[in-house]
């Protein structure tokens, strides 16, 4: 069965979108999530596009701040300055990757962790791990809201991650372990170094694939039944396609699918949540900020 990320996105989208109504129907704004693009990556572009359609829909503000490839970090630093103290603008993200030159943690560290909507900042990490309150990282709460509303049975179950990354593998095993629901997984997180990786993968009940390897994840080292998340989505050379390529998942979506129980699509899957749950930590930024306004 296909996780629908589109179906449940546009449920959260409508949801967030009469939380809006009550706060302007209450004489207050609307929510406010700015983001900056540095250089003109074609996946970012495509990424931050969505993020403001997004917005628009569900009658967020937006502002895009467009920076040219070669910007100083001096520069990018003063822009987010500026952002950071504006309190028409409730959230901030920094469009990943970022040119060489720049330092990307710098970059991180430098966003206000009260705007830090994409969950990335160090306070915010810590109080993941710590499971307090917190801006979760959109994906692996993108996807933990994919399990919830299709009522996957996630405790007891052996969860393994593929990737370690601070943006999804990391916090997804964290997130996944918690004694919550969904949560109390047993969680393997497997990378690069992992000896005998399909032994692992064939012994999950849940596979979240984060690698950023095209079709990485074949057939043979899955079991039958198993629920497949798939992060990944890599642009692959099509000269059959009209765009010149298509996109591609970390699984081999068509010989996986049938061995599933639940799989998302690629697209269409964890890309749709990751937006809806970005929105979700905007609208709780906005409501963080009324709350200190009430208390100060």
């Amino acid at each position: 069965m296909l996780l629908d990320g589109k179906k449940i996105s546009d449920e959260v989208k409508a949801e967030l979108a009469v939380e809006v109504n009550k706060l302007i129907s209450s004489g207050l704004r609307a929510p406010h999530l700015a983001a900056i693009l540095v250089g003109n990556d074609g996946a970012s572009e495509t990424y931050v596009s969505s993020k403001v359609k997004a917005c628009e829909q569900i009658g967020f503000g937006s502002t895009l701040v467009r920076l040219p490839a070669d910007v100083s970090e001096e520069r990018l630093l003063a822009e987010i300055d500026a952002i950071n103290n504006n309190d028409e603008i409730d959230g901030l993200i920094v469009q990943l990757p970022l040119p060489k030159h720049i330092n990307e943690q710098k970059v991180t560290d430098h966003v206000v962790p009260e705007k830090d909507v994409d969950g990335f900042h160090p306070v915010n990490v810590g109080k993941l791990v710590l499971g307090l309150p917190t801006f979760v990282s959109a994906t692996p709460k993108g996807i933990m809201e994919l399990l919830k509303r299709y009522n996957i049975e996630t405790s007891g179950k052996h969860c393994v991650v593929l990737g370690r990354s601070n943006i999804v593998g990391t916090p997804m095993a964290n997130l996944l372990s918690r004694n919550s629901n969904p949560g109390n997984c047993t969680v393997t997180l497997c990378h690069s170094r992992t000896k005998n990786l399909a032994e692992f993968t064939r012994s999950a009940d849940i596979l979240v694939a984060a690698l950023g390897k095209a079709e990485f994840v074949t057939a043979d080292m899955v079991k039958d039944g198993v629920v497949v998340i798939d992060v990944g989505i890599t642009r692959v050379d099509d000269v059959n396609n009209p765009r010149g390529y298509v996109l591609k998942g970390d699984v081999a979506f068509d010989e996986v699918e049938p061995k599933s129980s639940f799989i998302t699509p690629v697209p269409g899957g964890v890309g749709r949540m990751t937006i809806a749950a970005l929105l979700q930590n905007t609208l709780q930024a906005r409501l963080n900020s009324l709350q200190t306004q009430l208390i100060s």
